[in-house]
């Protein structure tokens, strides 16, 4: 086991991922040695917290943040990057407790992330991405609202949506945390499009998305019409409310 630093951050949102936790925090831990990892847990019902604690007691680079309730994934994250910065990583980590990032690809983004000096997204649809065990439908929903997202808010990027990410925390303490407002995956569009305006250097590198294998996912029809409205209100702002 590597010697915990102060280098890499990677935050976990949790809730109801036991069947899937325990082998992506040894395989996360094995690929960077030298990253800690923050679980926000909210509360799960199946046992992830506990799961989690006990972990973390085995593991100093593991620790948890146990919520009051499931306050969505938005809020998960902002909470992991408020600790990422007080605590003075430098690069902070977003990726899916389920299994579907893959940890041996992490190195590569940050990697990206160093070189860039902003933020890394690991990117489905740019060569070299690809998805495994996505029906159609799912495909489907999220290349169009990549496409919807990219002509509403001008964006270069080419997969918004995707939540694995490594951003350089110098990048996070310029964002207005308070105004992120999104409580699903449209999370992950807001925050891009947000760097992409301050000016932060984003690149794109090709990532293998795996479905789920164990648990269910936590995508809805209410998570899917969140993160449209949130598009098309930023979209609608950018154009005629004045934001640059």
């Amino acid at each position: 086991m590597g010697e915990p630093s102060r280098e890499v951050l990677v935050v976990l949102p949790t809730y109801n991922e036991r069947a899937t936790l325990p082998d992506v925090l040894s395989q996360l831990l094995r690929a960077v040695p030298e990253a800690h990892v923050l679980v926000v847990d909210d509360r799960s019902p199946d046992g992830t917290g506990l799961l989690a604690d006990r972990l973390s007691e085995a593991d100093p680079r593991i620790r948890v943040h146990h919520r009051a309730g499931k306050l969505g994934l938005g809020t998960a994250y902002i909470a992991g990057f408020r600790v990422g910065i007080a605590e003075g990583y430098r690069l902070i980590v977003e990726m899916d407790a389920d299994g579907s990032h893959l940890p041996e690809e992490l190195p590569g983004l940050l990697d990206a992330a160093r070189e860039c000096g902003g933020a890394a997204i690991g990117a489905r649809w740019i060569a070299g991405g690809r998805i495994v065990g996505w029906p159609r439908y799912r495909r489907w929903i999220s290349r169009t609202g990549t496409r919807v997202a990219r002509i509403a808010l001008r964006s270069e990027l080419h997969d918004l949506t995707s939540g694995f990410r490594a951003i350089e925390a110098s990048w996070l303490t310029r964002l207005d945390l308070d105004s992120l407002d999104s409580e699903g995956y449209g999370f992950q569009v807001e925050t891009a499009c947000e760097l992409e305006r301050l000016g932060c250097p984003v690149v794109e590198v090709p990532i293998t998305f795996v479905e789920r294998t164990g648990g269910r996912s936590k995508m809805t029809g209410g998570i899917v019409l969140e993160a449209l409205w949130n598009v098309l209100r930023r979209g609608w702002r950018l154009r005629f409310g004045g934001m640059n």
